[in-house]
């Protein structure tokens, strides 16, 4: 079942707990599809008036922020081994080598690493326990932490509520003209494969060789 669907079956209130909930172990640093439930969701709340887009961007900011927090926290204490462990338990995304590019883009950009690994999935995993590990100083952590978790999470909320509106407004008002257009891309594939066929069974003719 698509994730749009399910979230259908799910109530409001539930839907923000999961987003919330989802995006928080993420930021953790636990890979889950965090950016997947939001998109979907944002774009159930533009179809459905039941989930408010308000409460639902809250939600997934709130989860952001915290979960990024509880990450720097345990990070900080962790330490290496804990990336260590990490890279046993999930070989795909805390691979060595993601880790030293992790560490590449922290020694690099600094604070900015943690606003700007909100927008990226590989850092976004990666920033909360990453920048403990390596000692970033928590004011800075958590400026950053606030900044990209509100524009991460709100903006999305908000660009994919407000494109699904005006895309479910066009089509409802073009639906004919996507049907046609349908119909029209439908044909001419068919003819160019029709066309390709005859003419692979014409050269096949003309060299000899037997046909399918």
């Amino acid at each position: 079942m698509h994730v749009q669907e399910w979230l259908e079956t799910v109530p409001a209130v539930a839907v923000y707990a999961l987003v919330g909930l989802v995006i928080g172990l993420e930021s953790l640093g636990i890979p889950l599809p965090g950016e997947i439930i939001l998109v979907s969701s944002a774009l159930l709340a533009s179809q459905h008036g039941e989930i408010d887009p308000v409460v639902l961007g809250a939600s997934a900011t709130a989860g952001a922020i915290i979960g990024d927090s509880i990450g720097y926290a345990i990070g900080r204490k962790g330490g290496r081994p804990l990336l260590a462990w990490l890279g046993n338990k999930f070989p795909k995304h805390f691979s060595e080598g993601h880790i030293a590019t992790a560490e590449r883009s922290f020694e690099k950009w600094g604070m900015w690493a943690v606003f700007f690994g909100r927008f990226v999935a590989l850092l976004r995993i990666f920033a909360g326990p990453l920048a403990g590990v390596l000692r970033m100083p928590y004011w800075k952590f958590l400026i950053a932490n606030i900044l990209g978790g509100i524009l991460w999470a709100g903006g999305t909320t908000a660009v994919i509520y407000y494109v699904g509106i005006v895309a479910e407004s066009w089509l409802k008002r073009f639906s004919w003209l996507g049907l046609v257009a349908a119909v029209l891309v439908g044909l001419t594939s068919m003819l160019v494969l029709k066309r390709k066929a005859k003419k692979t069974n014409q050269n096949l003719e003309a060299t000899g060789a037997p046909t399918p």
